[in-house]
């Protein structure tokens, strides 16, 4: 890395800037799993390998068996927030699915600055575990037909395996047909 913290020559990748808060995002999803009495299998992962594809590819996870929590906000003020719960496989449809359950006009992919902001959580591990109350959270349902789906485990060094019925415990979720497309 040079000074200024951009990758150098010898650094293809850049390295996901370290998480000053994961042990209090841990505990705050820990917390949450626990309250809500969802049964949970806790996986390790290293955080320069928590995005999806990295994380498939080193831990051989097929794809079509993990999830991806993509928090959406409107392009207007005030802001709303959404998390979007979708296989890795599929894309979310974000211009005409959600925008309709949000009864917004323009939505778009938050900023990992803004996921962090409204979150706590880096992307590669947001969850939906966790998340404010007053967020609203969609399902695809494609997600509710597998018999355990792998999500992000709140920081970048944890991975969650649910069974996707268990979701359903999370006040307030709900699950959308066509809230995401074939990729």
């Amino acid at each position: 890395m040079t000074a200024q913290g951009a990758p150098d020559a010898a650094s293809p990748t850049p390295i996901p800037p370290a998480e000053p808060d994961a042990a209090a995002i841990d505990a705050r999803v820990a917390a949450a799993l626990e309250r809500l009495g969802i049964p949970h299998e806790r996986m390790p992962c290293d955080p320069a390998l928590a995005d999806t594809a990295a994380f498939c590819a080193h831990y051989g996870v097929p794809p079509e068996q993990t999830g991806n929590t993509i928090i959406v906000a409107s392009r207007k003020e005030p802001k709303v927030h959404a998390a979007c719960v979708v296989l890795a496989t599929s894309r979310l449809d974000v211009n005409h699915a959600v925008t309709r359950l949000l009864a917004v006009k323009r939505l778009s992919f938050a900023s990992a600055e803004e996921t962090r902001r409204v979150t706590g959580m880096l992307v590669g591990g947001v969850t939906i575990f966790g998340l404010p109350e007053e967020m609203p959270i969609y399902v695809d349902e494609r997600v509710m037909r597998l018999p355990e789906v792998i999500l992000g485990g709140g920081s970048r060094s944890w991975k969650l395996r649910v069974a996707p019925a268990e979701l359903l415990r999370v006040p307030g979720i709900r699950v959308v047909e066509g809230l995401a497309q074939d990729a």
